[in-house]
């Protein structure tokens, strides 16, 4: 037997060993594996039924309420603060399970198991996201400033126009990822990315014409001015995250919309000013549309229906983010008042 073939042999023992290793690790990793799943389908059955429990509870101390003497309303108002703490830690015990996807996630990836369930693969996809949406929106602030100022052309805005229904569907797509494993992304913050998306959606239907041209630079130069807010965004919220991370103060999939800490007013005081203007402008835009569309020229329903979403878009966007503001303010004085 030659020298090589006996180097073959051994190294095919070799492989043999380890084989056999493999075999017995991906055996134990099959049991445990099917022992999480039943450790989590009761995790999720005893929360279900706690949840139902306190529910009730909950019902019948607001009944009892009614009737209540001082002391017996002090009580039910100490056990009705400690449902609400219980219903919170089952919201982040709940991140670290399976749950069926939501409706809009259904619909676009079926019942698809989306849940991460370590702290390092959601911060992952967190950090992900928000170089996702950093990339996509230089590509739009490069393509908003292309066809204000180089391409003059129906096609290049169509271009233009799909990327936005394309951007924002993917953002909605991927924030109800973030709701499924924790994120306490709520209100306004969600519906946005719908509201957006059906904009330009309903821009990428408006034909070409008179009306059309004479709105047509005054929302370019507001996508560039979004664009260059949301790269400030990026920046303010993903200094925060991993601040809030290395602190352990918050969830590894919280966007910085709520909660803020003391020393987040520094970022947040230098972009509100950014803010406000594009709720402003996102008014000025209706009130232009609103204006066009009473125009003698006017045939097309679009104008209407664009004055009503930047609207819509400008009343969530103002509202929201004053009550974020005043909560905020309101908690500051709160806890001057303790000190």
């Amino acid at each position: 037997m030659s020298g090589q073939l006996e180097r073959c042999e051994r190294e095919w023992h070799e492989l043999e060993g380890e084989f056999q290793e493999l075999q017995e690790t991906h055996r134990i990793y099959k049991q445990k594996l099917e022992e999480l799943t039943s450790l989590q389908t009761s995790c999720s059955s005893s929360i279900s039924k706690q949840k139902t429990r306190l529910k009730d509870l909950k019902h019948a101390l607001q009944r009892y309420k009614k009737h209540a003497s001082r002391e017996e309303a002090e009580l039910i108002q100490q056990m009705s603060a400690n449902i609400k703490e219980r219903q919170n830690i089952f919201f982040d015990m709940e991140a670290y399970l399976p749950k069926k996807n939501g409706l809009y996630l259904n619909l676009v990836l079926g019942n698809v198991n989306v849940t991460l369930l370590s702290n390092q693969a959601k911060f992952a996809y967190k950090d992900e996201y928000e170089k996702f949406k950093l990339y996509l929106t230089i590509i739009l602030l490069l393509g908003a400033v292309a066809c204000r100022f180089v391409l003059h052309y129906r096609v290049t805005d169509e271009v233009f126009n799909f990327l936005l229904v394309w951007y924002y569907c993917t953002l909605t797509i991927r924030e109800s990822i973030l709701i499924s494993n924790g994120s306490r992304i709520k209100g306004w913050w969600v519906s946005h990315h719908y509201v957006s998306t059906f904009l330009s959606g309903v821009m990428l239907t408006w034909p070409n014409g008179l009306i059309y041209q004479k709105f047509r630079n005054q929302f370019l130069a507001f996508s560039i001015f979004q664009s260059c807010v949301q790269f400030l965004q990026y920046y303010y919220q993903r200094g925060c995250l991993y601040r809030l991370r290395a602190l352990g103060e918050r969830n590894h999939l919280d966007l910085t919309v709520e909660g803020f800490q003391s020393w987040m007013w520094r970022g947040l005081t230098f972009l509100l000013p950014f803010l406000f203007c594009g709720h402003f402008w996102q008014l000025y835009n209706a009130v232009t549309l609103f204006e066009l569309s009473s125009h003698e020229e006017c045939r097309e329903w679009q104008v209407f229906v664009l004055a009503l979403t930047f609207l819509v878009l400008f009343l969530g966007n103002f509202l929201t983010t004053l009550k974020v503001v005043h909560t905020k303010l309101q908690k500051n004085r709160n806890k001057g008042k303790k000190l």
